[in-house]
């Protein structure tokens, strides 16, 4: 009688395994909301744009931790950085845990910057659920027992990886998360050796960046990147359709922070955290929506499409309802992301966050003095061919406000004085430059997100952070 049971509930987890989609995870590196579909019209994206016009494109959407491994980690978890355990960035040992040699399992950064949560990631999770796992590019985060992955494929063609995963799945549904579009990453394409597909002088250049030529040059190389960025899309979107898995394939694009500028990528600001973001439901009718959406919605939402319990808490929320545009659905109202200044030797540093509604934006800061994280690739010149920094510095007097924006964002080697509080009208200053924190008409809007940053600070224990008083 046992044995009969036993079979029956093997052969009830085999059709269900059956009959849950395929998951197609394309991840960018680096690339912020800059796609034609989202109104950047600098760039052709037809790929990126066909995909969002079959399926639902969130034009709100935001990462919780604007740097590789840590937003990663939020994605894989549901969990904020601060929450889960790993913040800034950690080794990246694209293999199984079993393979990593003793040198890489002592290494300090492997050991310091790693998910100390104990809850299932999303890898974790979908192995048990019968689920083969692969993965491309990158894994860049930590420990690799956390994300045992059937495949680990180092630089793949699109057409080759993908049918390889489905060949390797034998039947059972798979997840193939493609990480290894890489051109919105620094070192972009440079184009003093090699034509790019943007002319600088077209661009239109953020206003928080110098309007010099080579500013506009190194921007069109981050635009080119984009471009590059979307052939690879299309090709992975071919290799699909051709495979015959189409039709049964939960699509996911994003990005995973933005780009590597002041603002950007390691900072608090819209530029670092807003992101593109695409799901394709399987039999979903396409929309767009303006709903406030998270990174950390994510794995919640894989687990209500697959019906998977999870028992541990998340900080996300499911999307489903905004997929199958159910009526009631809704988005947040508040979206909170961090950034830290702690690292492999020390233990406290600048904590940055930010706290967002659908029209403005809080950041507030606590140990200013303390040691911030300024990633290679936003200052190097090599081997990162990042233009940006240095000629800042060269047009200092010409543009004041460009100058003041990259000393805040390397203070201690610039004497910038980041603001402890700030707050931007999202709407009419979408470069954030006016900080409206002290300004008595804004009151309200200030009020209104630091009493959601307090009630968010104390009901997530962010330790970290020594909340401010508002001026």
């Amino acid at each position: 009688m046992n044995r009969l049971v036993l079979l029956i509930f093997a052969l009830s987890s085999l059709c269900l395994a059956a009959s849950q989609p395929n998951i197609l995870f394309i991840l960018t590196e680096d690339q912020g909301a800059h796609m034609g579909a989202l109104g950047t019209t600098d760039v052709k994206t037809p790929h990126m744009d066909a995909l969002a016009a079959s399926a639902a494109l969130f034009r709100r959407a935001y990462v919780a931790y604007p740097v590789c491994s840590a937003s990663k980690a939020c994605i894989m978890t549901g969990l904020l950085a601060h929450t889960n355990g790993l913040v800034n960035n950690t080794n990246n040992y694209l293999k199984p845990a079993a393979k990593l040699t003793e040198a890489e399992k002592n290494s300090p950064p492997y050991l310091h910057t790693r998910i100390r949560s104990a809850a299932p990631t999303m890898i974790e999770v979908l192995a048990k659920a019968g689920y083969h796992t692969a993965v491309s590019g990158k894994l860049h985060v930590s420990p690799n027992e956390r994300f045992p992955y059937d495949d680990f494929i180092p630089k793949p063609a699109a057409k080759q990886a993908l049918t390889g995963v489905i060949k390797r799945a034998a039947g059972k549904p798979w997840f193939f998360l493609h990480n290894s579009t890489t051109f919105t990453h620094r070192p972009f394409v440079n184009s003093e050796k090699q034509p790019i597909s943007i002319d600088p002088a077209n661009v239109n250049l953020p206003s928080h960046l110098p309007d010099t030529p080579a500013a506009r040059r190194d921007w069109a190389e981050y635009l080119d990147g984009v471009q590059r960025n979307d052939q690879v899309v299309g090709e992975v979107m071919a290799a699909l359709r051709e495979s015959g898995a189409d039709s049964n394939t939960l699509v996911i694009f994003m990005g995973d922070h933005g780009p590597a500028y002041p603002h950007g990528k390691m900072s608090p600001y819209h530029l670092g955290l807003q992101i593109p973001l695409i799901i394709r439901l399987p039999g979903a009718k396409p929309l767009v929506s303006d709903a406030l959406v998270s990174e950390l919605d994510l794995l919640p939402t894989l687990l209500d499409l697959l019906q998977i319990d999870y028992a541990s808490k998340l900080h996300g929320k499911s999307l489903k309802p905004l997929l199958e545009a159910q009526s009631d659905a809704k988005g947040h109202d508040f979206i909170f992301a961090e950034v830290s200044g702690r690292s492999l030797d020390k233990p406290r540093g600048m904590e940055e966050r930010s706290v967002l509604d659908a029209t403005h934006q809080l950041i507030v800061r606590s140990r200013l003095s303390e040691p911030k994280v300024i990633n290679a690739d936003l200052r190097d010149m090599k081997p990162w061919i990042n233009r940006i920094y240095g000629e800042t510095l060269r047009v200092k007097e010409q543009f004041p406000e460009a100058y003041r924006i990259l000393s805040e964002m390397d203070p201690h080697a610039l004497g910038g004085k980041p603001p402890l509080i700030e707050l931007y009208d999202l709407k009419r200053d979408p470069f954030e430059l006016r900080n409206l924190a002290t300004e008595p008409a804004s009151r309200p809007h200030l009020d209104r997100l630091m009493t959601a940053f307090k009630k968010w600070h104390t009901e997530t224990a962010d330790s970290a952070m020594i909340l401010p008083d508002a001026p």
